[in-house]
């Protein structure tokens, strides 16, 4: 544990996971709430399975296949995005997306959006199922529109597992998942693009420096206790909602 905090290296880390955790917070967790109203209000039934099927579809790739997708996808050498922008004249010659640290993040963010936004969606949908349609019925003949019975009716039932999720979420802040950064980093964006997961691969499993990863890897469970313990009790505060 000295080594670990007298490590500026281990600041730099933590900086990152918190950095990419909030921001991934930010974007998924609205985004997800928006897109599963918008589904729910498709009216044809198969069109509607359709939708719900594409976006459900990612869930089951591995970040393997994902992070090859997204490298030949940017690939300066016949990449699609590189291709686009050069013929829109929006870039002179290829860059390599990739390998610029700046990017890893905005990158990260997109793809882990589309990965997982599929698998929350499903949850927010079964949750809207349980909704009494008499409910809608009942607003409608009382003059209320589309968007007054998704904000009196559909939010206020979504809110018990929006506010669990949140719990989960915040509760693992400084949990980055090993395997999306494993799979979109290489050396070049380490600055930017290296996690307490990833950094406790390489202490403990590449440099068999066991006791620093193991210092590294408590302190990131101790961290997502407490938060999960404090975003708990708030929680059970300001609402009826908490996980115990």
């Amino acid at each position: 544990f000295q080594a670990l905090f007298s490590d500026p290296n281990f600041y730099r880390v933590l900086g990152n996971t918190l950095k990419i955790s909030i921001l991934t917070l930010l974007t998924t967790f609205p985004v997800t709430i928006i897109f599963t109203l918008l589904v729910n209000e498709i009216g044809g039934t198969r069109f509607k399975s359709v939708v719900q099927t594409i976006t459900y579809m990612p869930h089951f790739l591995s970040w393997v296949v994902v992070g090859t997708f997204v490298y030949q996808l940017l690939s300066p050498t016949g990449g699609m995005v590189n291709a686009i922008l050069i013929k829109l004249g929006i870039l002179e010659k290829p860059l390599y997306f990739m390998a610029q640290k700046d990017m890893f993040v905005p990158i990260y963010l997109i793809a882990n959006l589309w990965k997982t936004t599929g698998y929350s969606i499903v949850i927010y949908l079964a949750t809207i199922s349980g909704i009494d349609t008499t409910m809608y019925d009942a607003a409608s003949i009382d003059g209320a529109n589309r968007f007054h019975r998704i904000l009196y009716i559909t939010l206020p039932a979504m809110f018990p597992t929006m506010c669990t999720m949140l719990i989960l979420n915040i509760g693992s802040l400084v949990s980055v998942g090993f395997d999306p950064v494993f799979n979109l980093y290489n050396d070049a964006t380490y600055q930017t693009a290296d996690v307490i997961s990833t950094f406790v691969y390489r202490k403990g499993l590449q440099e068999f420096n066991y006791g620093y990863s193991t210092a590294v890897g408590m302190f990131n469970s101790v961290i997502n206790f407490a938060l999960i313990l404090i975003t708990n009790r708030l929680a059970k505060k300001f609402s009826d909602t908490s996980l115990f």
